[in-house]
C-alpha cells in the first residue's frame, strides 16, 4: 500500500442480503472455501476485491478477517452491512461510517475494568483508518442521497431490542449504532496492521420495533450499503 492505495481489498457482510447485490457485479469470479466461508476474488469498478459472508456474531467476524489477511492477503476491510441505531436522530435508512469499534458486551467491572474494556489488553478501542473513512464519507455524498455519519460503531453478541439498553449504549460508551460483527473486524484488522472501515446502514432503532421493521428495510438498507462501497472502490 503507498498513499492510501491498496492492491487487494476485502468486503465483508454478515448476511446475504449484505454482499449479494455487490457480487452480482463482480468480473472474474473465482469461489474459494475455507472453514464454510465462501471467499468470492474478482474485480469491480478497476479493483481486485475478496468478497465474503462472515456470518453473525464476533466469532464468525474474526475468522473470516483472520483468513482475509492470511489467505488471500488483503491490504484494507470494508465491513458493509446493517445495524440499529442507537444516537436519537439516526433514522432507518441513514448510514454509520465508523470513527471507531468497541465491543459492548464484554464487562468484566466486577473486576474493576470499566465495561466495554478488555482486560490486560493494550485497547479495547479500534480507531478506523482515517483516508477509508474520508472516502466513505466522499462516496456517501454521491452514491447515497441519505443521511451518513460518523460514529462509533459498537458490537455484541447480543441483538438489542430495549429502550434501556439502547439509551445505556449510547450514554456510557458513546455508541451511534449498535451490531455484532464490527469490533471483531476491527480487533483483528488493529492485531495484523490492517486498516478498516466498518459502513452501517440502520435497519431499525434497537428499541424494540425491530421486528416491525427489520425484515422490510434490511433490503434498503444493505442497497445503501452497497451503494456506498461501490462509489469508495471508484475512489480507492
Amino acid at each position: 500500500m503507498a498513499n492510501g492505495t491498496w492492491s487487494v481489498i476485502g468486503l465483508i457482510g454478515a448476511m446475504a442480503e449484505e454482499i449479494e447485490l455487490i457480487e452480482a457485479k463482480l468480473e472474474g469470479l473465482e469461489a474459494t472455501e475455507k472453514a464454510g466461508i465462501r471467499f468470492l476474488e474478482g474485480h469491480l469498478h478497476g479493483k481486485r476485491v475478496v468478497l465474503c459472508k462472515s456470518g453473525v456474531g464476533k466469532v464468525n467476524a474474526a475468522v473470516c478477517t483472520q483468513l482475509l489477511i492470511d489467505r488471500f492477503g488483503v491490504e484494507a476491510i470494508v465491513f458493509t452491512g446493517v445495524a440499529g441505531a442507537l444516537e436519537p436522530s439516526l433514522e432507518i435508512g441513514d448510514i454509520v461510517i465508523s470513527t471507531d469499534c468497541q465491543q459492548h458486551d464484554i464487562d468484566a467491572s466486577p473486576l474493576g475494568f470499566p465495561r466495554g474494556t478488555i482486560p490486560f489488553a493494550d485497547a479495547s478501542v479500534f480507531p478506523a483508518d482515517a483516508r477509508l473513512i474520508e472516502v466513505a464519507a466522499e462516496a456517501s455524498r454521491v452514491g447515497f442521497s441519505g443521511r451518513a455519519v460518523q460514529g462509533r460503531v459498537l458490537s455484541g453478541d447480543q441483538f438489542i431490542a430495549s429502550r434501556d439498553t439502547v439509551r445505556l449504549l449510547h450514554e456510557e460508551l458513546q455508541g451511534a449504532c449498535t451490531e455484532m460483527e464490527g469490533a471483531a473486524v476491527a480487533q483483528v484488522a488493529a492485531m495484523n496492521g490492517v486498516p478498516f472501515v466498518v459502513i452501517r446502514s440502520m435497519s431499525d432503532k434497537a428499541d424494540g420495533s425491530a421486528h416491525v421493521n427489520f425484515a422490510e428495510f434490511t433490503q434498503l438498507a444493505a442497497k445503501h450499503s452497497s451503494t456506498i462501497v461501490e462509489e469508495m472502490l471508484k475512489r480507492l
